[in-house]
Parts: structure tokens; sequence; C-alpha cells
């Protein structure tokens, strides 16, 4: 079988699973802390599973897990209980894990003893590296592949594999330990083992760290032992990022609980180029995810604009890096089209294409032009936007030459071989795209909201040349997005049913369903006015708007399921999308409606917004249900908060005119508010909002804020 697509979905980590995340590291444990060496558990870098077993016992027994503490999210504290039965009263050990997750793992060890003599145990750590590449453990095969070892080497416990021309090892530092190994040629496995005693009413510590070896080269610790916590890579990291974002510091309690969860999430979700540290972009999520994404990090990036304006640029240039040059059907490269994911060091080759980089997408290519113009809008700087410029124009040639395949107008996608995605916009599950009564769509498919977002590309690259004095060229591309208007509202409206077709297929009929992704279109800007309302009804009418979000698929379709992956369940990145579009025509009431439901819903899951999770109405259950194998942390459910406070604030920068738009249409129970540090040009700016109205403190000099909504000159307004 080949790589995990939402076709072969992967088993979820286990009820009560631990993810810590840390760039592109990852782990997966018990509330215990342990790795069992069964399902997803492990310690995951640069795609590779370098822990697969690392379990803790003391005189043979697992201690009691008593917590779990995520202080950061690549930090975990794990609290467990010994209980010992001492004299007249019942005493107890207390075991503390203090784990750290970066460049392979750190693990600080505490053993306390409240009793009145000291205790005299036996403390060992199981461990296994069984090197399995990320698509086998996510698909549950798991297989072994090339010569495995393991050596005792001191202090040093050395898990070593080759397989073809790669070579993966891992090397785990227990000072004071003795080490045990079990040598074999299909299983690296070994022990460490401290012969301790507790002294009374004292403590005992310990510190390990297990160390990623690529190509017989280590690679340099996150969290060394010889040198202080606060002084690590990801802690200065965590540190500068929590200086430089936004902090809501006024306002609905809840609101802000889930603003300070997305700031957490998306800085722990940053992947930095090897290259050049300097650059961050955004991977799609955790656990499966923490890879480049071309639709995801472009929507992120986009999202995320208030909190970290790098990020879009970051997210930019490494897309451009690897924008499409040659055409190959395995991988789906073609000259100018931006990638669908990027994986580096899967050895199995099992990744999309059979390659590091695969590049099936619809939708990327042109959001990639989408979010350079709204970073030009929050003030980059001009020789920035210079430098992406021409490969925003790689993009739209790809659009035009290889998106058009049959010369209609519309971009329409298609796979090029068996090995890729099915469906490749973002509902890119084999049965995402249907027709009302369930039937799959032929390829090749013209999806609704790429025609927006191909749509919203011409009208910024007419805006684009406008700033630099091009009168000609912005005229060409406002020309060609009008003609585009007016063929998708001719071609994809239906008038029976008052909602856009999903798409169009391979014979370019309408593909009937009532879904979501129309919300895109309003988003977008290319619905006509006049469909507008008819549109908005639908989106909040009970067979789409479940209490807690709207669905990606109406209830009335032949495919709805409320516990699919996409045809019923509700996506955060989906509704945030789908409240901009709403703002963005005018329908105040509709888009409060969904995005206190949405902000609602993350309540129930801590503050933090799942991936998507079911679409069950909220008369049915008092609570949002969980998705199963829904991803969390996840890059654009964790931008969406951020989205809706900024569309419902109507902010809209336009500052190479000059200009900053704010009239906010917050609900009453998230005033007041009050955010500050917001990045705009080469500015801070703070944010008060009352029922009295906003004010902008500390505006980019030659700014003009004006307190009303801005009105494009296509009429309608931009959110």
């Amino acid at each position: 079988m080949g790589a995990w697509t939402p076709e072969a979905e992967p088993a979820g980590a286990g009820g009560g699973a631990v993810t810590l995340v840390e760039g592109s590291s990852f782990c997966i444990c018990t509330p215990g802390g342990d790795l069992t060496g069964a399902g997803p558990h492990g310690v995951f870098f640069r795609d590779t599973r370098i822990l697969s077993r690392w379990d803790l016992q003391v005189d043979g027994e697992t201690p009691e897990p008593l917590a779990a503490m995520t202080p950061e999210p690549y930090r975990g504290t794990f609290l467990g209980r010994l209980s010992r039965r001492s004299g007249r009263t019942d005493t107890n050990l207390l075991v503390q894990r203090d784990r750290r997750v970066g460049n392979g793992l750190r693990e600080d060890v505490v053993i306390r003893n409240s009793a009145g003599e000291p205790a005299a145990v036996t403390v060992t750590v199981a461990v296994e590296a069984d090197f399995a590449d990320l698509f086998e453990v996510k698909e549950g095969r798991v297989q072994v592949r090339g010569e495995r070892r393991v050596q005792g080497q001191g202090e040093r416990l050395v898990f070593d594999q080759r397989w073809r021309d790669t070579r993966r090892g891992a090397v785990v530092l227990a000072p004071g330990a003795s080490l045990d190994v079990v040598p074999s040629v299909a299983h690296s496995a070994g022990s460490i083992r401290y012969e301790v005693v507790v002294p009374a009413r004292g403590e005992w510590t310990a510190s390990l760290l297990v160390q990623p070896v690529v190509d017989g080269e280590d690679v340099e610790p996150s969290f060394p032992l010889d040198r202080p916590l606060r002084e690590s890579l990801p802690a200065r990291r965590l540190q500068r990022w929590q200086e430089t974002t936004p902090i809501a510091t006024t306002g609905h309690e809840g609101l802000q609980r889930v603003l300070r969860r997305s700031q957490q999430d998306l800085g722990a979700l940053r992947v930095f180029d090897p290259v050049d540290p300097s650059l961050a972009a955004v991977a799609a999520g955790a656990p499966w995810f923490m890879a480049l994404f071309g639709r995801d990090s472009l929507l992120t990036a986009y999202m995320a604009l208030p909190v970290d304006r790098s990020l879009a640029l970051g997210t930019l240039r490494t897309l451009a890096r690897h924008q499409g040059r040659t055409t190959d059907p395995l991988t789906e490269e073609e000259p100018g089209r931006i990638l669908h994911e990027v994986r580096l060091g899967v050895e199995s080759g099992l990744s999309l294409g059979g390659g590091s980089t695969y590049y099936g997408t619809v939708d990327a290519t042109p959001l990639f032009v989408v979010l350079l113009g709204e970073l030009a809008r929050w003030g980059a700087e001009p020789q920035q936007v210079a430098e992406l410029l021409p490969h925003a124009d790689r993009a739209l040639e790809w659009i035009r030459r290889h998106g058009d395949r049959d010369g209609d107008g519309f971009v329409e996608y298609q796979r090029a071989t068996d090995r890729g995605l099915v469906n490749q916009g973002w509902k890119d599950s084999w049965d995402g795209i249907t027709s009302a009564d369930g039937r799959p769509a032929d390829a090749p498919i013209a999806l609704c909201e790429v025609q927006g977002y191909v749509y919203d590309a011409y009208r910024t690259r007419a805006e684009l040349a406008r700033t630099v004095g091009e009168e000609d060229v912005a005229r060409e591309w406002d020309d060609r997005a009008a003609a585009l208007k007016e063929a998708f509202n001719e071609r994809f409206w239906l008038p029976d049913r008052g909602w856009f077709a999903l798409a169009l297929d391979r014979d370019e009929r309408p593909v009937d369903a009532c879904a979501s992704n129309m919300g895109h279109c309003l988003w977008s800007g290319i619905v006509d006015e006049d469909k507008a309302p008819l549109v908005a009804a639908h989106l909040l009418s009970p067979a789409m708007f479940s209490g807690w979000g709207v669905r990606t698929l109406s209830s009335a379709m032949g495919a709805y399921d409320p516990v699919s992956y996409h045809n019923g369940s509700v996506w955060p990145h989906d509704n945030a999308f789908v409240v901009a579009g709403l703002v963005r025509y005018g329908f105040v009431h509709e888009a409060q409606r969904v995005a206190e439901a949405l902000l609602e819903a993350a309540q129930h899951f801590g503050g933090r917004l799942p991936e998507l999770f079911c679409g069950f109405d909220r008369d049915e259950y008092p609570e949002p249900v969980p998705y199963p194998t829904s991803c969390s942390p996840q890059a654009w459910a964790a931008a969406a908060p951020v989205h809706l406070i900024r569309t419902l604030l109507r902010f809209d920068p336009q500052l190479p005119r000059g200009e900053l738009f704010v009239d906010p249409v917050l609900p009453p129970a998230f005033t007041p508010l009050r955010v500050e540090g917001v990045a705009l040009g080469d500015a801070r700016i703070d944010l008060a909002v009352s029922a009295d109205g906003a004010v902008v403190e500390g505006a980019p000099s030659g700014v003009d804020v004006r307190h009303e909504r801005y009105r494009d000159r296509g009429g309608a307004t931009r959110a």
C-alpha cells in the first residue's frame, strides 16, 4: 500500500495520549509518560521513529499515573506514585518525569521518598528503537527493514540501522547507570538500570539524553545535559515568540484562553529551515503532519498574520524555493506549481509520489499569490514583495497553462498516476467530492472554491501592479478577474437549489451537493451580490449549521455522515473562512452566530480547537463530539480563532495605500477587548474595543485609521 491519504486513515494516538512537539520533532506517549512499543507511540525525528519504547519501572512496577502536564508545547511533566508499606502507615514514592522534546529527547527523573527511612529501589528504563518510517507507523504496518544493532559503550546505548544507502541511529546517554543490550539483527533493544537508595524524606535524580544520528553524524541535542535548560534553543525560541507576539489583556476570559492557546500552538508548530534558521514556516499539525504543506501552511500563515507576519514571509520563501520547474508525472510537479507536501528524511519512499516532495494540490498555487498580496497589505517591505513577485507570476502562469487543462477558464485537477491523491482540494479524501445523491464526482474536477482563490489571485496581482504604477498590467489582471467572476456565477450557480455547485465534473456538469466550500467563495469575493443572501441562508440552515459550526456537507445530502472526515464534520479553519465570507458580504449576525458557536466549542476542547470534530447537532448531544483521529494541535485550527477575531474586528490593513480600516462587529459577550503588540508595517499597535467603538494606539507613521469597512474596487468588502 502506498502513502497515507485520507482514503487509508491512520489509527488514533489512543485515549489520553500526550503529544509533545518542537519543530519537526514530536513525541506521543501514555499519560504516565511511557512509550509502550505498541501503536503510534514514539519519539520522531525527521519523519523517523528514533524511539519506539521508553518504559520506566521501579522495582518492576509501573508508577500509577497521577497527572500529566504540558507547561510548554515541547515539555511534559508526568507524575506517578508507587505505594509502599512502612511501619504503621502507608507511604508513597513519588516519581516525576520531566521530558523535553527537540532534536531527540531529554528526561529528568526525580524520585521522592516521604517516609522516615531510606528506600532502596531499582529503577529501570526499557529502550527500543525500530527506526520505522512515519508513514508505516501511521498505517500500523511497521516492517523490519535492513540490519539493526545495539551496543553498550560505557554510559551510552548506541542504536543503529542500515538499510539500502541510508543509516539512522540514536544514542542514549545515561550517566551513572548500568546498561544491558539485546543484540539482534531484527531487534534493537536495551535497558538502563539504576540501583538507588532514596534518602528518608529526600529525593534521587537522574538525567537521560536521547540524541538522533543521521548518516553516522550525531545531531546536536536541543537540551544537552551540560547546559542550563533555559539556554536551550527551544526555550529561547519560545521566549522570543511570547515576547514578540500580541496578547489579549482584557475581555472574555474564555476567549483570552483560546487566543493564548492558539498563540502557543502556532509557535510550537513552526519549522525552521536548516539552511537558513531565520526562516520559519508552519507545519500542518501534530502528530502526523509535522512537515510543510502548501495549502495548510499558506492558509495558516494568512490567518496568523495578526500574530506573526514572519510566518507568512518564511512560508512564501520556502515554498518559492521548492516551486515546480519540470514536469514529472510521479510527483505531479509542473513548472510554476506550488507543492502539496514536502517530507525530509523519509527512508522508505512511502510519501506521496514516492519522493520527498509531492505537488498534487490544485489550490496551493493561487493561494501563494493571495498570501503575497495580503502580506503586502500588512506592510511587508517592498523589496520582500519584489523578491517573491516572479514566483507569483510563475504561479499565475501555471494556473493558465497547466491548471486550466481544457481551456474553459476554470482550474481543474486530475491525478497524473494512481499514486497521487484522487481529490486535490482541501477536501482531499477519496469521497470528499460527491453529488447530492452521494455519488463521487469523476475527474477532471473544477472546485468552486478554487475558482474563488484564482479570482482573488488575479485581483491581488492587479493590486500589486497598481502599487508600483503598472496600470496597464493591473487592468489586464482586473479584466481576467471580471471574466472569471462572470463565468463562475453563470456556470456554477444552481438557481433551482439556491446554492453554488460544489464543482464541475469530467463532463463539465455541476456536482450539485450543498457544501461549505461556497463559504470560501464568499471569502474570495467571486460571488455576485444578488446570490449571496441565499448562500448565507443555506450555510446557516439547520442542515448545514450544527450549532457548533457549519458542517462540511449538508445533512440532506446522500453522502452525509457526521463522523466522516469531509462529509458532514465541522472544521474550524473552514468555518473561519465562512465567517470571513459572511462578514465580507454584510451578513454580520450570521457571522457572529458561527463565530460564537465555534469559540464555545473550543472551551469543550480545553481551549484548543482540534483539526475537526463530528457534525452531530447540538440538540442531540450537549457537547461537541471529538473526531477520533483528529490532529491536535493542528495549524489552521490553531489559527482559526485569530482569524475569527480579526474578521469580527473588521481589521483590514491597506498600508501601501496608507490606510487601516477598523470597524468592529464583535458580539457583546467578547467586549471589552484589548489586544497589545500587533505588528503592522514597522510599528506595533494596540487595539482597544468597547461598546463605544475601537481605539488604535501606535499606528505607523503616515497611516490613516478609518473606522469604516473597506470596500474594494469590485464593490465587496474585504475581511
